[in-house]
């Protein structure tokens, strides 16, 4: 009996291990996206406003594919844990976004409405988005990604945020 029960115990373990070592990645709901454009580049390197107050430089090495992408959130829904290989802007164009950072532990909720836009820098930057408001949620993302690379790379939820 003993002998059952070690057995029992060790086959326990093995499946404890080997369920602790799956990660399970979160999928977004009541969102829709859509391609608005896509192109690819070779390498870039542009500056511009020569000593001028606005000033921008853009530096890709090798081919890079640049998305337009358009994505809808209803009210509560959300994209899911994820990263992308290359950054994003992204600009709110109807609605109110809350943005949560995986690297935040205090899982602290940044909100972004209508008219405004905010960065994702990409490259292992884990974040998750939600419509917690009452109309559907708006944006438009311009991704610039390695060439051929996946454009969304689905991530588990950071054992710090609730949801």
């Amino acid at each position: 009996m003993l002998r059952k029960l070690k057995w029992v115990f060790v086959l326990y373990l093995l499946g404890m291990a080997a369920h602790g070592g799956t990660v399970m990645a979160t999928e977004g709901s009541m969102i829709t996206s859509s391609t608005v454009s896509r192109g690819r580049f070779d390498e870039i390197d542009v500056q511009t406003g020569n000593g001028q107050a606005h000033q921008a430089s853009i530096k890709m090495m090798g081919a890079s594919d640049v998305y337009v992408i358009s994505n809808t959130i209803a009210p509560g829904g959300q994209t899911g844990w994820h990263t992308h290989p290359g950054p994003s802007l992204i600009t709110v164009q109807a609605g109110t976004v809350t943005a949560y950072d995986g690297d935040d532990p205090t899982c602290t909720p940044q909100v972004y409405q209508a008219g405004s836009g905010f960065i994702d820098p990409g490259d292992g930057h884990v974040h998750l988005l939600r419509n917690e408001g009452s109309v559907d949620a708006v944006t438009i993302a311009v991704q610039i990604l390695p060439a051929d690379a996946a454009r969304r790379i689905d991530a588990p939820a950071p054992s710090h945020c609730p949801f």
